[in-house]
């Protein structure tokens, strides 16, 4: 290229304009990488990922449906799997929805309620991707913050719907506290909520909850015309590199979520490790049983360190290490462990293998 045919492209370019607001929206941060550590280990636990293989039948499944299955578009209506799990959770299939992973359903969501101006209502600290898909659609995002406790404000999220709220997003289990709200809570929060205005349970966590007092969000979308619940494979399901989640919500929500919907998300891949996820579920809690005692002995260890944490219903460890975040943060860098800072205000920590929760353990000795 000649040096006037690059000052004239350099020129284009910066002519270019971009939406106005873009400005002020935030990529969205993945967990970073892991460090190595003076063992020339690297654990990453800074993005909530089930630490272990698929399982056998996923791999199976997977094995027998390649290569073809890359060279062809995929069902967009996924049929086998909106079956199973219209029938496992009792609703038609019509209302459900997919995507490519519970984050683009919540991405579908919002575009198909908003306009812009329109208001959408969470509770902050919660799941950082929020207010990034809130104003990419050109909705205004509304944080409630989160209590003394580090759980949902219910009473004050109802206190800040205005005639302008369109959507109201209630995590349970919250990211990154991995604390619950009630039953009892989140019924008199719903009482109060108009019902034009959609309250989205997103359970992305929730196969780790063992509180008896935690709502289900099914049994809540059955009661209330306004309720929509989100979940994913993502998480204790292990598919989170293959990208497939889903919402069940009224037919006319559902119907405007199709409609929203980036086409061929879901791929071939994603639909059939769902399908073989879901006929191997005993397989699957014998997993999850053992990340939640493995939770529990990392929040024994802090106790005892006398480290202050959140009680965590979810496959992660929320350490309200407030102005000492960075510094705790460092302490597991040095020993090879990625952990994810929020500066100022605490530290999560993902639970990985026994191992790897080893490590995490002597790290917490050490900050004791």
């Amino acid at each position: 290229m000649t040096p006037h045919a690059q000052q004239t492209t350099e020129a284009a370019r910066a002519a270019q304009t971009f939406r106005p607001g873009l400005e002020q929206i935030a990529a969205y941060r993945a967990g970073k990488p892991a460090p190595v550590g003076p063992d020339g280990r690297s654990i990453k636990l800074s993005s909530n990922e089930n630490p272990y293989p698929p399982l056998p039948a996923v791999e199976r499944r997977l094995a027998e449906i390649l290569p073809a299955a890359i060279a062809r578009y995929p069902s967009i209506a996924a049929p086998e799997v909106t079956a199973v799990l219209a029938a496992r959770f009792g609703v038609s299939p019509e209302n459900l929805v997919l995507g490519a992973g519970s984050v683009e359903v919540a991405a579908q969501l919002i575009h198909a309620l908003t306009a812009p101006g329109d208001e959408v209502l969470y509770a902050w600290r919660s799941f950082e991707a929020y207010p990034i898909l809130t104003r990419v659609a050109g909705a205004v995002p509304v944080e409630v913050p989160l209590d003394a406790a580090a759980r949902h404000d219910l009473p004050a999220m109802a206190a800040a719907i205005t005639e302008r709220t369109r959507l109201v997003f209630v995590c349970n289990p919250n990211n990154p506290t991995g604390t619950v709200v009630t039953a009892a809570e989140l019924e008199a929060f719903l009482a109060e909520v108009p019902q034009h205005v959609l309250v989205v349970i997103d359970e992305a966590y929730v196969h780790f909850d063992r509180d008896p007092d935690s709502p289900s969000g099914i049994e809540a979308f059955r009661r209330h015309s306004n309720v929509a619940v989100l979940h994913t494979f993502s998480k204790a399901y292990g598919l989170a590199g293959l990208r497939i989640g889903y919402a069940i919500a009224s037919r006319e929500v559902a119907e405007a979520l199709r409609k929203a919907a980036i086409p061929f998300a879901v791929s071939r891949l994603a639909q059939e490790a769902a399908l073989a996820s879901l006929e191997a579920e005993a397989e699957l809690q014998l997993r999850i049983d053992e990340m939640t005692r493995e939770r529990q002995r990392v929040c024994e260890a802090l106790a005892a360190a006398g480290l202050g944490f959140a009680p965590s219903q979810a496959n992660f460890v929320w350490m309200t290490a407030g102005a000492e975040s960075a510094r705790i943060a460092a302490a597991f860098e040095a020993r090879g462990i990625s952990v994810r800072c929020f500066a100022g205000e605490g530290v999560r920590v993902s639970i990985g293998t026994p191992e790897e929760n080893d490590a995490v353990l002597d790290v917490i000795a050490g900050l004791a």
